[in-house]
């Protein structure tokens, strides 16, 4: 049986059978995660392209910002992905890295040379005369000419790189979309535990990037954009079989479904603690190559261990309780036969109905749920147009609802002072005298990852045993956020590594709950625009934030410090941030109290969805 083939029909791949399926499709999703973590690398090269192409730090950041973009704004694949099968979504992803990294490669090895992205002696004239005239605030008609002269010279050649960067990184968006939404599919009734550990591993591949880099790669950044123009495709080809819509699992009572996914919990935490210590001792001792080796290679099964489960049930293979999941199987069966043509096909991310058909609830109790949820305003039981939340919901007819909007404020508030830190975090430290910042960034990293891990299994055993809305632990991240945004302003050195642990959690919670959140109110019908449409908070978080406010606090109190300098590039002491940590305080406390509010729009809905003790698709009638 064909896996990732698609069909006739745009969208339409066949669906696989057997429970053995899935699991391989979610150990693949691993390495698939893990290469789409390319744009959190940008570090490691960004300084041989500055080198190799004579670029000032403002045309970097320039660059840097391209990064940002290219990774988040995924409202392309987020369209595609509702038709096209996923090995097409992996195979676009892979020719944008192939492009994109290999433009890179060419510019900073110099195979291509001039016209493209080298600037001419001109340009080089044109950018002083800009950074001159900048400073000394000249306004003249000859200076504005040559203004406009260099500016456009010195962008043409930045746009190009800037394109190419966007492309490369922008891999991230389709592949990441690719191997959520097929393994929410495939595990509708985990969704907060796939979700969490799906993108636990975008969060661990900067830390696999680093490894690769300081062992295998020599520290050579030629060597690393290299991998990642031809490592990123050859990986997503090897895996895009396996990333492909499989029939769902379905019995919630499934006790080997619950030790599986602990033991990939579990692995990757070991992963996670395994990085964090090869990256220490590989920044504070000098290990000989045979040891480098070895480190790899042990990286290299831990990537490997999720593949242990479909292995063990090769060898141990359970009998199917048909008793228990014939109707759910049948209900399934049912409604994925489109024609005698089309028996075993699906679309990417079909109506959640599908497979989702509840826990056979009978009708008098569905009925007192509904009428419990209208009496507290969930739901009003007048027939209108459009769908009711829980139901599968067009990108459109999200858009005009509220709870959308609240969830997208709160996310913001979260993610965006969250990145915030992130991206100014070696500043941070280097304030507050840190010795060493890439300990910082590694706690960080490896924080955050704790944190989605924790968010997405939290989250789901709670709305399982207690019908507990999954955004109360984003407001109770938010509160501990609003704390540790106050211990970074106070400015001890005491205290930015203790700051740095709280923050790094807390942002990779923000980012696991959001995501089943999402699917639960909004269905899988459009999940991967809606999903894609959320990680537009970073970009906007990073520039309201990070760009305009961070870095112009920054560059003032610097200027402060340094007064006879032109352009300062450093800033000490506590003054560099505290203001911004201020703000950033003020925007989680508004993020806390939309939250509260949002919580109790959704409660009933929560109730009536997971009222059996696990998720169930509400009756097709018209609610709002």
């Amino acid at each position: 049986m064909a896996g990732g083939g698609g069909g006739g029909g745009g969208g339409v791949g066949k669906v696989k059978a057997g429970s053995r399926p899935p699991w391989v499709g979610l150990a693949a999703a691993v390495w698939v995660q893990v290469a789409a973590g390319s744009a959190y690398v940008f570090p490691l090269y960004s300084h041989a392209i500055k080198e190799a192409l004579g670029y000032n730090q403002k045309a970097l950041t320039m660059l840097g910002v391209a990064n940002d973009v290219g990774e988040n704004v995924g409202l392309v694949p987020g369209v595609l992905a509702n038709r096209l099968p996923p090995w097409l979504i992996l195979l676009i992803g892979s020719a944008c890295a192939l492009l994109g990294f290999g433009t890179l490669w060419l510019a900073v090895t110099k195979t291509l040379v001039m016209p493209y992205w080298v600037p001419s002696d001109l340009q080089r004239l044109g950018m002083s005369f800009i950074g001159v005239c900048d400073h000394w605030k000249v306004i003249a008609e000859v200076g504005m000419n040559t203004i406009f002269v260099g500016t456009f010279s010195i962008t043409k050649y930045i746009d190009n790189l800037c394109i190419a960067l966007c492309i490369g990184t922008n891999s991230s968006a389709w592949l990441g979309t690719a191997a959520l939404v097929t393994n929410m599919r495939n595990f509708p009734l985990s969704r907060g535990t796939v979700a969490g550990l799906i993108k636990g591993y975008v969060a661990v591949s900067a830390a696999v990037y680093t490894e690769t880099f300081n062992g295998m790669l020599q520290n050579s950044p030629t060597n690393l954009l290299l991998l990642l123009a031809l490592g990123i495709p050859t990986a997503c080809v090897l895996v895009m079989y396996f990333v492909r819509p499989c029939t769902p699992s379905l019995d919630e009572d499934n006790a080997a479904e619950h030790s599986h996914f602990m033991f990939t919990q579990i692995s990757s935490v070991v992963l996670g603690v395994y990085l964090m210590v090869a990256t220490i001792l590989g920044d504070t001792l000098k290990l000989s190559d045979a040891i480098t080796y070895l480190l790899f290679g042990i990286m290299i099964l831990l990537l490997l261990s999720p593949l242990a489960i479909p292995i063990k049930m090769t060898i141990y293979p359970n009998k199917p309780k048909r008793e228990k999941t014939s109707t759910l199987a049948l209900s399934y069966s049912t409604d994925s036969l489109s024609g005698p043509d089309q028996e075993n096909s699906e679309p990417l991310l079909g109506g959640t109905s599908t497979f989702v058909t509840g826990a056979n609830d009978s009708d008098e109790a569905t009925d007192v749920d509904l009428l419990l949820a209208e009496g507290e305003g969930a739901v009003n039981l007048k027939k209108k147009r459009g769908p009711r939340r829980g139901d599968d919901f067009t990108f459109r007819e999200a858009l005009v609802k509220a709870d959308f909007w609240l969830l997208f404020i709160v996310y913001f508030c979260g993610v965006g002072t969250g990145v915030t830190v992130l991206n100014n975090l070696a500043q941070v430290g280097m304030a507050v005298g840190a010795d060493d910042t890439t300990i910082l960034l590694c706690l960080f990293g490896f924080c955050n990852f704790v944190g989605r891990i924790l968010g997405g299994s939290v989250s789901e055993y709670f709305v399982r045993s207690r019908m507990l809305p999954r955004p109360f632990w984003m407001m109770c991240t938010q509160i501990i956020m609003v704390i540790t945004f106050l211990l970074f302003a106070t400015g001890l050195h005491s205290l930015i590594y203790v700051s740095t642990t709280f923050l790094g959690i807390c942002y990779g919670v923000q980012f696991a709950v959001m995501i089943p959140t999402v699917s639960e109110l909004f269905g899988l019908k459009d999940f991967g625009l809606m999903y894609n449409f959320m990680l537009l908070v970073n970009p906007l978080g990073a520039f309201f934030f990070s760009a305009l406010l961070a870095g112009y606090i920054y560059d003032k109190e610097a200027a402060k410090q340094q007064p006879g300098v032109l352009e300062p590039s450093t800033c000490l002491g506590p003054d560099c941030f505290r203001l911004t940590f201020y703000v950033c305080a003020i925007v989680c406390c508004c993020g806390t109290l939309v939250s509260v509010v949002f919580i109790a729009r959704i409660k009933p809905v929560y109730q009536m969805l997971y009222a059996s003790g696990s998720f169930r698709h509400p009756r097709s009638q018209q609610l709002h």
